[in-house]
């Protein structure tokens, strides 16, 4: 069930369960999404050109994080009325912000890699 926004500023609290702003993180806050926001921002995709830019998803999850990713009003998808049905997906002016903060998160994950990697190795041994 989807928390209704009365405009209040426990709506916008991360950190308190049962705000609409933590089931919207949740959302947008998983590996698949951050992917795909990632692939759309290059350019409109149909959903087969996207499954493949997405390394990895399976059908079914990327259908599921379209809907949501739709449903957050991050990505409007288009259906053109042609045999057979064409379908496209773009980011909406929301969705294009958001993918400015995952190219950051992107940057910042390539910048540190190594630094991750050494790190990782360290706590393993």
């Amino acid at each position: 069930m989807t928390k209704q926004l009365n405009g209040g500023p426990e709506d916008a609290d991360l950190r308190r369960a049962g705000t609409l702003a933590r089931e919207i993180f949740s959302d947008i806050a998983n590996k698949w999404a951050l992917l795909i926001i990632e692939a759309v921002g290059e350019r409109t995709l149909r959903f087969t050109e996207l499954r493949k830019q997405v390394d990895g998803i399976s059908h079914k999850m990327l259908t599921q994080n379209l809907r949501m990713l739709e449903r957050n009003g991050l990505v409007v998808r288009t259906v053109y009325p042609t045999v057979p049905p064409k379908v496209e997906y773009s980011l909406t002016e929301p969705g294009r912000e958001l993918r400015r903060t995952v190219d950051v998160m992107c940057d910042w994950t390539q910048h540190h890699l190594s630094d991750i990697e050494a790190a990782r190795r360290s706590f393993d041994a």
